[in-house]
């Protein structure tokens, strides 16, 4: 398996460096106010590639900061029916569920 995964990179290697090769034109991006920026079509899309997935993990950041809190939140409820739990046993009153 190990093989094969290296073997995998190996060829998506060779096929984004061939991509690479053979796309090195110069590319001309027109912005507003005649702003321009003139570079090869390789440097573009990776420019772009990279903005995009910056965007994406800033988009789902405030996400996982909501679910680890959440998580932290019922790892405490947990411990805390728990303790609740082996005070019952000892002085045996029932627990309701939640």
């Amino acid at each position: 398996m190990r093989y094969l995964n290296w073997l995998w990179r190996a060829v998506v290697f060779i096929v984004l460096l061939g991509f690479a090769v053979k796309n090195d034109q110069a590319v001309t991006l027109r912005y507003f106010f005649g702003f321009e920026w003139q570079s090869s079509l390789v440097v573009i899309l990776l420019v772009f590639f990279a903005v995009g997935a910056g965007v994406g993990v800033l988009a789902m950041f405030g996400k996982v900061l909501q679910q680890r809190r959440e998580i932290s939140r019922l790892k405490r409820d947990i411990r805390v029916k728990n303790k609740l739990a082996d005070i019952g046993e000892t002085q045996q009153l029932p627990i309701q569920p939640s």
